[in-house]
């Protein structure tokens, strides 16, 4: 069992930027990878980025690139997601979760731990 705590969400003015961290514990592997979705409302989940622990490389989603980073901390066993450039459409509930493999995919349903979520609201 994984077990992921997501935190750092908030409310940020259009243009701003705000840190997400996901702490992982339990049963977590070198061979997973770590993937940030996020959910509006009335919106299925949604792919925003991806890296895993052992494998260099971060996947972002189209609407995100150029404005989010996601990074590790393999000794702190956390994730991150740095966003910049904030706009009132990244309203969401942002997920961190968990998948026990090396490949990165960015359907939710390929994913198997979640964390509770974090709300991001970005006023206009």
């Amino acid at each position: 069992q994984v077990t992921l705590v997501e935190s750092g969400g908030g409310v940020v003015q259009a243009g701003g930027s705000q840190r997400l961290s996901c702490a992982a514990s339990g049963r977590t592997s070198n061979r997973y990878t770590m993937g940030w979705f996020r959910q509006a409302p009335g919106k299925e989940r949604e792919f925003v980025a991806a890296i895993r622990w052992s494998i260099a490389g971060t996947y972002y989603a189209d609407s995100v690139k150029g404005r989010f980073t996601i990074s590790r901390d393999n000794a702190k066993s956390t994730v991150y997601l740095q966003m910049n450039s904030l706009k009132p459409e990244d309203t969401a509930v942002y997920y961190c979760a968990a998948r026990p493999s090396v490949v990165v995919e960015t359907t939710p349903s390929e994913y198997d731990y979640w964390g509770q979520g974090t709300q991001v609201t970005v006023s206009s």
